[in-house]
């Protein structure tokens, strides 16, 4: 069923009068987020593997609009939108459990070089040196990015930053006025956020007492939960070799104790309990699927298919980490592949039915003017295009100059022609029913098939990409009323304060230890299967005995998920089940039941204890709130420990 801009939320609406979010107040927490909450997001992820994100966006509005009230000069709810917007900018993972900026790759990419995955896979040495120092050279053996070998990366990276702010702001804007301006799609998923954002404004204001109470018992549970989980293993990595876990992260790994009946079957417990709150606030029966895909997969095929001969990687006395790569490299990648090849049909399936309604709704005509409202602080879609062209343009032009022998016309196809497209697509889909799913292993493919034999293009910035989801932003900001150029303004500011601060700290990190690290318990564990799973992909373009990725993509599994997968989507649909729990289940298939357990119980715990008890309107209302509140304590001590392990840690280091 279509959804229409008639049945938006009237808290929100639409947004007649436009004002600039960026100001003098702006600036200053900008900063604020880059000298204090920046280096906790890096430490956390490296610790816990989790993201510090919601935490930096709460604290960053509530410091700042305290001292505001405090000093008589309230903030605008324009300008708390942009401190939530530039605070998860900074604060944000820029990959798995990596945090910090753009710097965090360099960090990740002298490890992956010089890991025993790249050593196994026989890609060890030939990381290109545009990438990453080669192995041995001083930058890497004394922990520095002050050396000449990391001058051509930092260019690159310099020039990726540029590149990526103006794509994204051209073509994204372009989507924007397309679909929302002309066409007068719906975004049903902007209102919801923006609304959230908006109501960051009524933060401290004494007739919101709810949320201030809601808000701080869940910034109590965050405070003791995190001492507890992150706290005491950062204080106690000061003066300890290894540190003192009180609550294993990230498992408890149960998967020797139960492999003699559960052979290769993932088994462990989680102590995030995070994890419980985020059960809070998803819907249930995307919880719901979530853990039937996870459990009915990893749980009980997984056995099955060991006692079949069809996970013969697996091995007695692997850990939980292990088992799930040995497990996926088996089966679960190729079933994964296939799903998501269902989800992507089904995508395109719901869009041609939106789209058909539409045009008999509407006749095919736009509902919209090209004249933007006055006042909103837009720009001529000429410039916007011209942007994303030039800007695309160089990206094929540097990635050619890196990968000479790698086929430029698949270069150019992908820059001008599919992403374009896949882009107006994905903004449709968004703007009709908030949701697309992508092409899955669409880039992994192209490579494999082109017949390029070199590690090298795996690095390389293809210029491939979606932006259909910008568009869905710039409506987010249309539905606060700021103006645009406060964005623009804001991704000025960033750039340099991101740079600074990102190369500032990982390098005053990692000339502390090596990383990964038992002081980073998290990374410890975590990376050395990332690295496998990333050598696996970039060994399938390599010569046959090396395609571990194609021998891990099974064609005739692949056909037989995918059938599967339009099998279970029409029964339920057919059945009357909600979408959602199709679409929890294709994303728990891959899941560890530790994860999906613990999110379960939340789930239950608010759809039959909390809703009963509050009803469940406001329940639902709340669970942002508490779930803020977390995320905000959680940060908070876990900023205060490694404030006090990175003091403590410096002091050590002097000679006096």
């Amino acid at each position: 069923m279509e959804v229409t801009r008639e049945e938006i939320p009237e808290a929100v609406g639409e947004v007649r009068q436009f004002e600039e979010g960026f100001t003098w107040k702006t600036v200053l927490g900008t900063f604020f987020v880059g000298i204090v909450i920046m280096p906790a997001a890096i430490y956390v992820g490296l610790v816990a593997g989790t993201a510090v994100g919601a935490a930096a966006q709460w604290m960053t509005i509530i410091v700042f609009n305290e001292v505001a009230r405090r000093s008589f000069i309230p903030l605008k709810k324009q300008e708390l939108y942009l401190l939530y917007y530039v605070a998860g900018g900074l604060a944000g993972m820029v990959g798995t459990a990596l945090a910090g900026g753009p710097f965090a790759w360099w960090i990740w990419n002298q490890y992956f070089a010089n890991s025993t995955a790249a050593k196994q896979f026989g890609i060890y040495g030939k990381i290109p040196t545009w990438v990453v120092p080669p192995p041995g050279s001083p930058a890497i053996i004394n922990r520095t990015f002050l050396d000449s070998a990391w001058l051509v990366p930092l260019y690159l990276l310099l020039a990726y930053q540029v590149i990526g702010r103006l794509t994204w702001i051209g073509m994204g804007y372009s989507l924007f006025r397309l679909t929302s301006d002309i066409e007068r799609l719906p975004f049903p998923l902007a209102p919801i956020a923006a609304a959230g954002a908006t109501a960051l404004a009524e933060v401290g204001r004494k007739e919101e007492t709810w949320r201030w109470q809601v808000f701080s018992v869940g910034a109590v549970l965050g405070l003791i939960w995190g001492f507890f989980y992150v706290g005491i293993p950062a204080i106690s990595s000061a003066f300890m070799v290894k540190p003192l876990q009180l609550i294993p992260i990230p498992y408890i790994d149960l998967t020797p104790t139960t492999e003699s009946f559960l052979p290769s079957a993932p088994i462990g417990l989680v102590g995030d309990l995070g994890l419980l709150i985020t059960g809070f606030v998803l819907p249930f029966p995307i919880v719901l699927g979530n853990l039937i895909g996870s459990v009915l997969c990893q749980g009980i095929a997984n056995p099955v298919l060991y006692h079949m001969g069809y996970i013969p990687t697996w091995r007695p006395g692997m850990t939980i980490i292990y088992t799930q790569f040995a497990t996926s490299f088996d089966v679960w990648i190729s079933v994964g592949a296939g799903f998501a090849g269902a989800v992507a049909i089904i995508g395109f399936y719901s869009m041609g039915k939106l789209l058909a309604t539409a045009r008999k709704q509407y006749g095919g005509r736009g509902r919209g003017s090209l004249a933007p409202p006055p006042g909103r602080g837009d720009f001529p879609i000429s410039l916007a295009l011209g942007m994303w062209f030039f800007a695309t343009l160089a990206s094929v032009i540097i990635c050619h100059k890196l990968v000479p022998k790698f086929p430029l016309w698949i270069l150019v196809f992908f820059a001008f022609i599919w992403t374009p497209l896949n882009s107006y697509i994905s903004a449709r889909m968004i703007g009709f029913g908030g949701f697309f799913p992508g092409i899955p292993y669409l880039k992994e493919a192209t490579i494999i098939l082109s017949g390029y034999k070199n590690v090298d293009i795996w690095f390389a910035p293809i210029p491939l990409a979606d932006y259909g989801g910008t568009a869905q932003f710039f409506r987010e900001v249309e539905l606060t009323g700021t103006k645009f150029t406060s964005i623009l303004k804001a991704e000025a500011l960033m750039f340099f304060v991101i740079l600074g601060f990102s190369f500032l700290y990982w390098q005053y990190i990692w000339k502390l230890r090596p990383i990964p690290d038992p002081a980073y318990p998290y990374a410890q564990k975590m990376w050395p299967l990332n690295a496998m799973n990333s050598a696996l992909i970039m060994t399938a373009n390599l010569s046959p005995e090396q395609a571990w990725l194609l021998k891990a993509l099974k064609f005739k599994v692949i056909g037989a998920s995918f059938g599967i997968g339009l099998l279970i989507y029409i029964l339920m649909n057919y059945f009357g089940l909600p979408p959602m729990l199709f679409y929890g289940f294709v994303g728990g298939v891959t899941g560890l039941p530790a994860n999906t357990l613990v999110i379960f119980i939340g789930a239950l715990l608010g759809r039959y204890y909390f809703s009963k008890r509050f009803g469940e309107h406001r329940w639902r209302a709340y669970t942002p709130v508490l779930a803020a509140g977390y995320g905000c304590g959680f940060g908070l001590v876990s900023m205060i420990c490694i404030a006090l392990t990175l003091i403590a840690k410096s002091v050590s280091y002097m000679p006096y």
